[in-house]
């Protein structure tokens, strides 16, 4: 059971908090030195030099910035990664796009991705690895009944993994473009996770809405109400096709037939960042307090696992302390593009 509020907290938020993507893409279009960002100049590039990443660096770095839960979940992920073949790495014929972590008790976790040798195939993995040692540790520690967590928290350890990884390479690499690779890597899992579902889940909630009222629901409609709501989040710092733009619904449909789940996205990744704060701010308990939340699988209520693991979704508060990481991206890469 999770109460409305959990809903409402996040989009009251998202929409208080809207600036703050208003700023970034004003920021993005002075770095590409637009007069008007378009919507697929969002993915354009902001350095010449990204960093090539192999699937053997990317696991060190990625067991580097897991090291604040200890010896023993840094070595339990090495070792699936490489020893023990939980990935399926590189790209093959007729392999299936995009990248999931998959298995049952009794087996170890799988993964399946496309690495490419870059930073975006680092986060991936490191994003993969967080639902593995989550399934890995339920498994261990639940019995079959209890051995499967919920949706409302699958989110939560894989989008820990990628803050935790990207807090150690922004500290322990300071040259400029390595550090504009990092921020604009996250810019993009936030733009997913952040922007787009929380603008889907609100398409959502006006869809309900109108069929509650016995309003038609038709496609023309939908896609107005879509572009409407991507108008809202882009501001006036970008310019976008309203048909092009108003059909996103349509890619996510699979999503969408499944009734108010996208918004669990964006619950995900913002509990994932207040408890990784706390994590790297050394808070007392911390660690212990998401070890455990990892080993509870489905035994707890998720709200109730989450408020184990140090963090309460039924406040806008985690909401809140992710949008202040978010800003700080933001901060940090107007900094960098302005040195020379």
């Amino acid at each position: 059971y999770i109460p409305l509020e959990v809903f409402h907290n996040l989009i009251d938020t998202f929409r208080r908090h809207l600036p703050t993507w208003h700023r970034y893409w004003q920021v993005r279009r002075r770095a590409l030195g637009y007069d008007k960002l378009h919507v697929y100049d969002i993915k354009a590039p902001l350095t010449g030099k990204m960093p090539n990443v192999s699937f053997t660096q990317a696991v060190d770095w990625i067991g580097a910035g897991m090291l604040p839960l200890g010896e023993e979940y840094v070595s339990t992920l090495r070792d699936g990664a490489t020893e023990q073949r939980w990935v399926d790495v590189y790209p093959n014929q007729g392999k299936r796009m995009g990248a999931y972590s998959h298995g049952v008790p009794g087996t170890h976790p799988f993964i399946l991705m496309s690495f490419t040798d870059d930073i975006f195939s680092m986060s991936t993995l490191a994003h993969e690895l967080g639902h593995s040692m989550h399934s890995y540790y339920s498994w261990q520690n639940q019995p079959l009944t209890y051995a499967d967590y919920s949706i409302f928290v699958a989110e939560v350890a894989s989008n820990f993994n990628q803050a935790l990884v990207r807090a150690h390479l922004l500290e322990t690499n300071q040259d400029r473009d390595f550090q504009i690779a990092v921020i604009e890597e996250a810019m993009a899992n936030f733009h997913r996770y952040f922007f787009i579902m929380p603008t889907l889940a609100r398409f959502e909630l006006e869809l309900h809405e109108r069929a509650e009222r016995g309003d038609a629901l038709t496609a023309d409609s939908m896609i107005a109400l879509m572009a409407d709501l991507f108008a809202e989040g882009y501001g006036d710092e970008v310019e976008f096709d309203r048909d092009r733009v108003g059909i996103t619904w349509a890619q996510f449909s699979t999503h969408l037939y499944s009734n108010f789940y996208v918004y669990q996205y964006a619950t995900g990744i913002s509990a994932a960042h207040a408890l990784a704060g706390d994590i790297l701010a050394g808070k007392p308990g911390t660690v212990d307090n998401y070890l455990a939340f990892l080993k509870t699988g489905g035994a707890l209520y998720p709200l109730d696992a989450l408020k184990l693991a140090g963090v309460d979704m039924t406040t806008p508060a985690a909401v809140e302390t992710t949008f202040a990481t978010l800003a700080s991206y933001v901060d940090r890469l107007e900094q960098l593009l302005e040195q020379k």
